[in-house]
């Protein structure tokens, strides 16, 4: 009996002294995690940080459009008919009314003369007429007879003459004309596509951009945008702006003017543009890797009296390095910009200040 005593004895004890050993080693280890030591505080931790200051900031917004002739159409005959000439130049530039194709116009001609004779014919009956109705020699609706001939050839006259006039195909303004899809002594009809006329001198670049932009979008803003393949800079100005939001993209449409006396820009080209969209004089600008999503916003660490304290603030326009703060941060202010992840409330903190 005394030997089995004995030995719950030295269980308890070993169960106690496991006890022990266990809350003496997490105090350790939570001593340890609260940045305490048997000496005190542990060193800081090493962070960078800025002074917030204000500055001016330019409100950009980059998106894409296409580039767009001036004027555009698909040169196409009013009338079927032979081609008897072709006077352009494909690639060239042609000048507003410059005579382009001609279609064979010989029975129109025909029927312009016949007509001319008709008119010329009852035009001297409708004068004899009229001499006639002075002397009281016919009555008046003898003479109303005569004069609604003469009116009635007069308007085949100027049927005629205006599908005469079809047969001529002119440059409706002054552009470069493309490839030609047509030869000479070839029958065409209407649905014959000639060439392409394009006026490209200046350029039209077409854009859009998300509703919520729309109020800061100006007539005669200026825009700058590249192309594809080439690292140039062109420069244009708003002229037009849809007066409606896009129901099914949620966006404006926008278009913008911009020179190319050089031709190096092409109709259906792709366009990276900037659009300025307002200026602010007096705006905190912090590092976009400073700002801290949470469940109710932003929040930010700052340094005060060499602890990280964690504010929320709220936030405007976000550029590719930088967020606009419009309030939670005042000038002074050290924000940190790196080790958000593991900084805590009230945590020491070694900042080294970075230039803004």
């Amino acid at each position: 009996m005394k030997l089995r005593y004995f030995v719950y004895v030295l269980i308890v004890i070993g169960i106690a002294y496991l006890i022990y050993y266990r809350i003496s080693a997490n105090q350790k280890i939570a001593g340890t995690g609260n940045g305490k030591g048997r000496n005190g505080p542990s060193a800081s931790l090493n962070v960078n940080g800025m002074v917030v200051s204000k500055a001016s900031f330019n409100n950009g917004l980059g998106i894409t459009g296409a580039i767009e002739a001036n004027e555009s159409i698909a040169l196409q005959s009013e009338v079927a008919g032979l081609v008897t000439g072709i006077y352009f130049k494909e690639g060239t530039n042609v000048s507003k009314g410059t005579l382009l194709v001609k279609i064979n116009d010989r029975d129109i001609q025909a029927q312009l003369q016949q007509a001319l004779t008709k008119e010329k014919l009852s035009a001297t009956n409708e004068n004899r007429a009229k001499q006639l109705l002075e002397k009281g020699a016919i009555s008046q609706e003898e003479y109303d007879t005569s004069l609604a001939d003469l009116q009635s050839l007069k308007a085949q006259t100027q049927l005629i003459r205006a599908q005469l006039a079809k047969t001529s195909i002119h440059a409706p303004f002054s552009g470069k004309i493309g490839l030609r899809s047509i030869s000479t002594g070839e029958y065409i009809t209407p649905s014959k596509v000639i060439a392409n006329l394009m006026s490209i001198d200046p350029i039209k670049i077409s854009f859009s951009v998300p509703e919520k932009y729309a109020g800061q979008i100006q007539q005669n803003s200026t825009i700058s945008f590249t192309t594809s393949g080439s690292s140039k800079k062109f420069s244009g100005k708003i002229f037009a702006i849809e007066p409606g939001i896009d129901a099914q993209t949620r966006t404006l449409q926008i278009k913008a003017l911009a020179s190319n006396s050089n031709m190096e820009l092409l109709p259906g080209a792709f366009a990276k543009i900037e659009v300025s969209l307002n200026t602010m004089e007096d705006a905190i600008l912090i590092p976009n890797e400073a700002v801290i999503p949470v469940l109710k916003g932003k929040t930010v660490y700052i340094s005060r009296n060499g602890k990280a304290q964690q504010i929320p603030v709220e936030a405007g326009t976000r550029t590719a390095e930088a967020i606009v703060i419009t309030s939670g941060l005042k000038v002074g202010d050290t924000v940190l910009t790196t080790g958000a992840m593991a900084l805590k409330p009230d945590a020491p903190v070694n900042v080294t200040i970075l230039n803004n």
